[in-house]
């Protein structure tokens, strides 16, 4: 597949179902990890102008940052510490309308208002990472975000078990 992205406007909804598609075609027979998870950012980034947009990894009892775009990020987070390490230790997706009252929030940039974290599993069910979006916006995620980035995750995991 061409790396380009072909997203006209639209509702969110309709943005996350040409997006999909697309992902697919971006991920399909590519092994690399990084690389999926680099272009997958990208593509969220690119698709929606959030924030931040990023993959932590999971190393013990860590997280640690991979692929991302957007400003300069934590690198390390501990598990059950802020959104993605309480996403991580519950295994399910966080939505946060507004990072200040989110208890414990690791507030790597203070730009960041809002924050959606799903968790990436194996075959398993278990977790090995995370993806983390974040907003300037309040209020930015919604159950739409959450149905297509939990089936985005769904692409993730498919590639990495094959």
């Amino acid at each position: 597949m061409a790396e380009d992205l072909y997203i006209s406007g639209g509702t969110k909804e309709e943005r996350y179902e040409a997006l999909l598609p697309q992902l697919q075609g971006l991920l399909s027979g590519e092994t690399d990890e990084v690389a999926n998870l680099a272009n997958v950012a990208a593509a969220l980034k690119e698709t929606f102008g959030f924030f931040w947009v990023g993959f932590y990894r999971v190393s013990g009892e860590e997280l640690v940052l991979g692929p991302f775009q957007g400003p300069v990020a934590c690198t390390r987070i501990r598990k059950g510490r802020g959104v993605c390490g309480t996403a991580w230790q519950e295994a399910r997706t966080l939505v946060v309308p507004d990072v200040d009252a989110f208890p414990g929030h690791i507030a790597c940039s203070s730009l960041s208002r809002s924050e959606i974290v799903v968790p990436l599993t194996g075959g398993a069910g278990e977790v090995w990472g995370v993806l983390d979006i974040d907003s300037s916006e309040l209020n930015t995620f919604d159950e739409v975000d959450v149905r297509f980035l939990q089936e985005v995750c769904r692409l993730l995991r498919h590639n990495a078990d094959k």
